[in-house]
């Protein structure tokens, strides 16, 4: 059963006098995983997120989540919304969890035990109750994110959230924002230019430069494994092998064949590589770094410019 979008974006554009900062985006996120946007510093992220949770007009198309407009039906669209925009902001002379308990006032429903599974759930439950004056820059953004779940969100949105995190910060943040997909349900949208840190945190990437979206590629498959696009085949003759498989884009390398296409390729493959009597040593997946592909799409220039 094919699974209906979470949040759309409909041919979503933002001018400012005469400047186009965000061109005619459009864009599907399914429920239950974590969307990388990528880009350049300036190339609309920060822009399409303020547009996503309402504090920025759209100049033009739409933005749906769970079905309901930001434009037409903004209440019961953002109640859907957990977000973190640049750094959570808190109560540094209260404790973490007078912090919780102060934006629980300001929501319908919340209970104690609410803000008790928040605290479990990003790990915060020795610390709680002292004073955020007293929290480490990790530990505050992991308080910002329970603070954006204390409604129960279909969708968190979090940008730059590993800025000024040290290297067990951003790890322990992508810990958190996997269980909060498996064990939550919960979709986490979460833009960045760091390329190796989105690449083990997300399921799918958008990218985006100029602020026109340029690719989408999906990092992992349904059971959270990598993804891969090419397989190479250690063969005894690549020259014959290459012109055997010139429907499947083959190139020879060596001593090797290199094939783009997924896995329910390989088994076709190698049955035509032995039918021809070319011996198969070896097959093995072929990833190639995010950082790569992000080269390859943007013209060799820099994540960050």
């Amino acid at each position: 059963m094919k699974q209906e979008p979470l949040v759309r974006l409909l041919g979503v554009t933002k001018k400012i006098s005469s400047k186009v900062l965000v061109d005619d985006v459009t864009l599907d996120i399914l429920p239950g995983q974590i969307f990388g946007f990528l880009g350049p510093n300036g190339a609309g992220k920060t822009t399409t997120i303020r547009m996503m949770v309402g504090l920025m007009s759209i100049t033009k198309g739409d933005i749906t989540v769970g079905g309901y407009s930001i434009r037409n039906h903004y209440e019961q669209a953002a109640a859907q919304i957990g977000a973190i925009v640049e750094n959570p902001e808190m109560y540094k002379f209260l404790s973490g969890y007078n912090n919780l308990k102060h934006f629980a006032r300001m929501m319908q429903g919340i209970t104690k035990e609410r803000i008790d599974e928040v605290v479990e759930l990003v790990g915060l439950g020795n610390r709680i109750h002292e004073k955020v004056q007293t929290y480490s820059l990790g530990m505050r953004q992991r308080l910002g994110v329970a603070q954006a779940l204390l409604h129960r969100p279909k969708l968190l949105i979090l940008d730059e959230p590993t800025n000024g995190l040290d290297p067990q910060g951003i790890r322990e943040l992508r810990d958190y924002l996997r269980r909060l997909t498996q064990e939550e349900g919960t979709t986490v949208f979460v833009s960045s230019h760091l390329l190796s840190e989105m690449e083990l945190m997300c399921d799918t990437v958008g990218i985006i430069r100029h602020g026109k979206l340029i690719d989408i590629r999906k990092l992992r498959t349904a059971e959270g494994e990598r993804m891969f696009e090419e397989t190479a085949f250690t063969v005894s003759d690549a020259d014959a092998a290459e012109g055997l498989l010139q429907d499947f884009q083959a190139r020879a390398q060596e001593h090797r064949i290199i094939v783009r296409g997924d896995r329910n390729m390989i088994a076709d493959i190698n049955a035509v590589l032995v039918g021809a009597g070319i011996q198969v040593y070896a097959i093995q997946p072929v990833t190639r770094s995010l950082e790569d592909q992000f080269l390859e799409m943007t013209g060799g220039g820099s994540a960050v410019e």
